[in-house]
């Protein structure tokens, strides 16, 4: 899970946080699949759909421009019986993220816009309190505007009401950190409509969905008129909920509220193959970790999470949203993407691609998923390094720049996780200072796994260690 996210207020719960011109499309049979992949791969999708209790789920799995899996499984709407399949669409939560930056990069490139403009001269409703945003800022989660929590989800805003309620002072100086913030990409689609003149979810379906084939991908914004649309759960007390209804214009902001089909998001992975729509050099653009003002790279680039699994490249975002979760994960050391798509908030779409992608591949194979740990452990348990973070008391266990650009709020989303595990199991280290990892200015040599359970499930810790077995880095935590 990303380190924060918007949700509807009413829904705020523990969470285990493409036919393109001249390319090959294969899509083969389920038997014709099942030859090409691990019969393992399809045993685990089975097993996490019973386990975390999931009524439905699509997966898509991509070797370069070959699907060599599509297919749903379980129920896309549990009252009507209706089965999930590779074209039923689901709701992507922050898996929007993507598109609304790939959007921004897009203007850029034609100049109707420049990355490094002030946010104001498009929001001049935040005049007074944004000094010193630029776009770019916004687009890499530096900017320092708070979650704006105050919108009532079943009211429908003019496009200036939610850009006044935003209008909050900085939380710390722009580019000085990264805190999530899923009210500034609301603002980027907002920036979008006011500089092309189109809503943001027509742009992205004029200038992305339609040139890649995404012939099923839309805003949620009436989600009744989507054909093959799954329905949204919640488990509330055990039993299985339709997750509450939002009004269109809180459904149509450009942080959360896109839909897509397992087989829309593959024609983008194929599509993102061969750097259609933006090019290249835009594609590098938003797969640049953000420099920040003093603490070196941060593993985020425009829009897109820039990680590791196992020591080996992971570029991808995942999100949640009224009773979905969703991820879409590329290894491009191995030519491979992974998308899910399921309907049930509490469960975590990114743990399922991380193991899926372990059992296509060996050396990504998931740390939590091992038959046993692995070798190593560091000189101070996860578990207590991240207590001492939550307290604020971890300078001697962290690098100066992990400490000096941690913000507060990260503190506290730590120590509610601290609050509700009651166990640790330490999954030990990956030594990878062969694979020119860094951090923060820092060489990164060992990459460290724990698994912290609570009642209400798992979650993966991964902390990044330099020589000197100072933590530089403490990356998206996620449910198993």
């Amino acid at each position: 899970m990303s380190w924060s996210a918007r949700q509807p207020s009413k829904l705020r719960l523990w969470r285990p946080t493409l036919g393109i011109a001249g390319l090959v499309f294969v899509y083969s049979s389920a038997a014709a699949q099942s030859r090409t992949l691990p019969d393992t791969v399809d045993r685990f999708i089975r097993s996490e759909l019973a386990r975390q209790r999931i009524p439905g789920m699509a997966v898509a799995v991509l070797r370069g421009d070959r699907i060599v899996l599509a297919r749903g499984y379980g129920l896309a709407n549990v009252e009507h019986h209706v089965p999930a399949t590779d074209s039923t669409v689901f709701s992507v939560g922050s898996l929007t993220k993507p598109f609304t930056a790939e959007a921004i990069v897009l203007l850029s490139q034609e100049g109707k816009l420049k990355l490094d403009d002030p946010i104001s001269k498009y929001l001049p409703e935040g005049a007074k309190v944004w000094s010193g945003v630029t776009v770019r800022h916004v687009l890499t989660h530096t900017s320092g505007i708070p979650e704006d929590t105050t919108l009532d989800d079943s009211r429908d805003y003019t496009q200036a009401e939610p850009v006044r309620s935003a209008a909050r002072p900085l939380q710390f100086t722009p580019g000085a950190m990264e805190s999530y913030s899923s009210t500034g990409y609301a603002m980027l689609g907002i920036v979008i409509h006011r500089v092309t003149g189109q809503p943001w979810g027509d742009f992205v379906r004029d200038r992305i969905f339609r040139p890649l084939g995404m012939r099923t991908a839309r805003v949620n914004s009436d989600p009744d008129s989507v054909p093959r649309r799954a329905t949204g759960y919640y488990l509330v007390s055990d039993t299985l909920q339709q997750a509450d209804r939002v009004s269109r214009s809180i459904n149509s902001m450009a942080d959360c509220c896109l839909g897509f089909s397992a087989l829309d998001l593959a024609h983008w992975a194929i599509g993102l193959n061969h750097a259609k729509v933006i090019g290249q050099r835009g594609l590098d653009l938003l797969w640049t970790p953000v420099r920040l003002n003093k603490g070196g790279n941060y593993p985020y680039g425009l829009g897109w999470n820039l990680l590791e699994q196992r020591g080996y490249r992971r570029i991808g975002h995942s999100g949640s949203w009224l009773g979905f979760h969703a991820t879409f994960q590329r290894y491009p050391d191995f030519n491979l993407s992974v998308i899910v798509l399921l309907n049930l908030g509490q469960a975590n779409s990114e743990g399922i691609a991380v193991g899926i992608a372990g059992l296509v591949e060996p050396a990504l194979a998931a740390p939590h998923l091992l038959a046993k740990p692995l070798a190593g452990a560091p000189p101070t348990e996860i578990n207590q390094l991240l207590k001492a973070i939550s307290e604020n008391t971890e300078a001697a266990l962290v690098t100066p720049e992990f400490r000096g650009t941690f913000p507060a709020d990260r503190r506290a989303i730590i120590a509610s996780f601290l609050r509700d595990i009651q166990t640790w199991t330490p999954l030990g280290c990956d030594a990878v200072g062969k694979r020119g990892i860094s951090r923060l200015r820092s060489r990164i040599e060992h990459i460290c796994y724990a698994k912290g359970t609570a009642q209400q499930g798992s979650l993966l810790f991964t902390v990044l260690y330099d020589r000197d077995w100072r933590a530089a880095a403490l990356d998206n935590v996620f449910g198993i």
